[in-house]
């Protein structure tokens, strides 16, 4: 009486056993249903769209012919089929079920089947395309007719592992996702099982495409910074797998859950104001698209705080940032070795330098017709922001030769697109920092005009300082140095000599100009200086930087700040200092004026430093062997060129920080005339009581750490 039940356990179990697999194939087919049905349904767009399609299933305005790299509005199209798709089967919707909208869906689809659109851009055809009908069929799933799915399949299946875009980078991992998701449409749990592995495999450091070791992303071989672009891609579709196959057997490792969140951390989130916007210099071709800055979302933290524990209040924090939850307490200082990118956070205040040389390119080149004038968006940018929002969309009326932070020869008109991208001409580019601070050098050489010049920032807790030197052109047009091009918002303050006043609109020259105070953001010159100022309306248009179909073609105006030094034509040995104030009053700035706590101790083509008095803190970029007195009683020297920040508290050094922006040095020879600690971990001091002066040599990171920091405590 008890066997046939006994027997019926085991079956039972067994069969459990070995269907447990595709039991985690269903669960997860749900979950991908599931966050394909998320987004609301927009019924007054669903209703508009069943009216206007036209029988052979096309609607009017989307231009079928197109399908260049700039055109392509078929992505429309198949936007609509899934909305449609989405509105068919949501509980709650108006039209779940409806017969009229299941004659629609057939129809729309139909006519993408008959017609097979394959765009000029591999990209639509190996991501785009088939991103959108893999949505569409674990939606629709049932409710389409065999022969739909028996033809839809293979142009999803175009996202495969042997197509050419699946190469390493921040688009392989995108391709695999969708190849996982189609097996999960056909309940294949052997191949899910393998391309799950290769999602994973994809979290990795890389020399050549992909993740670097400084937690920046190249997504080619020409080494330009795609962190926040592809490489923001990448992260978002590893956390979406990662979340959707927790608690399943096939959840990630722990190491490759938490090599994504440092990269996400440590990488993503150091690019970007507050953790919560992009930074503007980080951007290539991308600030050309409309709406490109705004905030990021919570998405990504949220679906990796759900899969570990690991740094898990680091991303609390950003997700609480970016819902309006809380403020940015956020504070770095980081220097992208691999990408010659600096990123500056304060709590009030975000700031950075966008830099390259001969291990990498100035900028992306403009792909698809967009990013047409980003010839000089890499010579030394440095944006500043308080609020995030100081550059939105201003990409439209943008005078593309006054970049923030380049000194730029000034042509009547830029190169060809063709002429974007080019190689760095000198290798002295890089940052010294500790972490909290740093600074930043560029010897930079520019590709596109007869020009170089020595560039430095020096960055401290409330403010930090650009200087140049050595700015030679042998162009007869002028050379102008850029401190900010931005979003004019409200009064623009001048200190004429002793006289403060409002400046009235429009585009100026200034004289005797001390400080100048713009949105909560001060300029403060070392010595009265001339100035030229622009705060008026600009104008332009989407189109004109940005040839895609779908960029709007009418004239655009926006109030912008400008602010610029003008070096003249043919400038030999000129040179420029002026330290940035990013939170300040005009009383701060009065007050800062009369009590500065920044010392120049040099801007020449052999040494630039400068010495902040309060904290004592001295940072010095050396293009050649020199010495620097701190103070009356201390100095420093250098057998090479090199980058060192020092910590002091009298004669005593506390703390020396170096770099090797050359990336040539195993090690950094320094002496100082005072007696510090013998040895530690990857230093060693000696005294030489001779000259009276300590001997002391630093090891430098080799292979892909070169160009990294090395801070020694003494």
């Amino acid at each position: 009486m008890n066997r046939i039940p006994f027997i019926l356990m085991i079956l039972f179990l067994l069969i459990g056993k070995v269907s447990f697999g595709a039991n985690d194939v269903e669960i997860l087919r749900l979950r991908f249903i599931v966050e394909a049905m998320k987004p609301q349904v927009n019924e007054s767009h669903i209703r508009q769209l069943m009216s206007t399609i036209r029988e052979d299933g096309t609607w009017p305005g989307i231009d079928y012919k197109d399908v260049s790299k700039t055109g392509f509005q078929h992505s429309e199209h198949l936007n609509n089929l899934v909305e449609l798709s989405r509105s068919y089967k949501k509980k709650g919707s108006e039209f779940k079920g409806d017969k009229k909208l299941k004659k629609v869906i057939y129809s729309a689809l139909d006519y993408w089947l008959v017609n097979d659109f394959i765009c000029e851009n591999w990209w639509w055809n190996q991501i785009g395309t088939p991103n959108l009908l893999i949505s569409m069929l674990l939606i629709m799933d049932n409710d389409l007719t065999k022969e739909q799915i028996t033809k839809t399949l293979p142009m999803v299946g175009r996202a495969n592992l042997n197509a050419t875009g699946a190469r390493p980078s921040g688009d392989r991992i995108k391709i695999a996702g969708i190849l996982a998701k189609t097996l999960l449409f056909n309940r294949d749990e052997a191949q899910f099982k393998e391309v799950i592995k290769v999602i994973e495999g994809e979290i990795k450091f890389a020399t050549g495409r992909g993740m670097q070791y400084d937690y920046s992303f190249h997504h080619r071989e020409d080494h330009v910074n795609n962190t926040l672009s592809y490489g923001l891609g990448y992260a978002d579709a590893f956390a979406e797998w990662a979340a959707n196959v927790s608690g399943t057997s096939y959840k990630f490792s722990d190491p490759s859950l938490q090599l994504l969140i440092d990269y996400y951390l440590d990488g993503i989130c150091k690019m970007m104001v507050y953790g919560k916007f992009p930074d503007t210099g980080a951007m290539n071709r991308d600030i050309t698209r409309s709406g490109s800055q705004k905030a990021f979302g919570s998405a990504t933290p949220e679906r990796l705080l759900s899969t570990t524990d690991y740094r898990k209040e680091e991303l609390a924090a950003i997700v609480k940032i970016r819902k309006g939850e809380a403020a940015s307490t956020l504070s770095h200082s980081t220097f992208f070795w691999q990408s010659e990118h600096f990123t500056y956070q304060q709590p009030a205040f975000f700031t950075s330098v966008r830099m390259y040389s001969t291990r990498d390119c100035n900028m992306e080149q403009p792909y698809n017709g967009e990013g047409l004038m980003n010839h000089h968006r890499g010579d030394g940018t440095n944006y500043i922001s308080r609020t995030g929002d100081e550059y939105y969309d201003i990409a439209t009326v943008y005078d593309w030769q006054k970049i923030p932070g380049t000194t730029v020869v000034q042509k009547p008109s830029l190169p060809s697109e063709d002429e974007i991208q080019k190689k760095g001409l000198t290798d002295f580019v890089g940052a010294v920092t500790n972490g909290t601070i740093g600074a930043v050098a560029f010897d930079f050489k520019s590709p596109h005009d007869p020009l170089e010049a020595r560039k430095a920032w020096f960055f401290f807790d409330k403010e930090y300082v650009c200087l140049g030197a050595g700015i030679n052109s042998d162009s007869k047009l002028s050379v102008a140095t850029t401190l900010n091009q931005c979003l004019l918002k409200g009064d623009v303050v001048v200190m004429n000599g002793n006289e403060k006043s409002i400046v009235k609109q429009g585009s100026q020259q200034l004289n005797d100009v001390k400080w100048i105070l713009h949105d909560g953001i001060g300029y403060l010159f070392s010595e009265p200086q001339k100035v030229n100022l622009s705060n008026q309306s600009e104008t332009g248009s989407w189109f004109k930087i940005n040839r895609q179909a779908d960029s709007p073609k009418e004239e655009i105006s926006k109030e912008v700040f400008k602010l610029w030094l003008d070096h003249g034509p043919h400038p030999q040995n000129a040179n420029y200092q002026y330290i940035v104030i990013p939170s300040a009053t005009e009383l701060e700035m009065a007050g800062y004026t009369n009590h500065p706590e920044i010392e120049i101790l040099s801007n020449t083509t052999a040494m630039q430093a400068v010495k902040h008095l309060d904290s004592n803190i001295c940072e010095v970029v050396f293009y050649q062997s020199g010495e620097i007195h701190i103070s009356d009683d201390l100095t420093i020297g250098i057998d090479s060129p090199g980058l060192v920040m020092v910590k002091t508290e009298g004669k005593i050094v506390t703390e020396i920080s170096v770099a090797d922006p050359t990336r040539k040095l195993g090690r950094i020879h320094l002496t100082v005339n005072t007696k510090v600690g013998n040895k530690g971990d990857n230093y060693n001091s000696s005294w030489n009581k001779e000259k009276g002066i300590s001997e002391i040599a630093i090891d430098l990171p080799q292979t892909v750490y070169a160009g990294k920091s090395v801070t020694v405590k003494l």
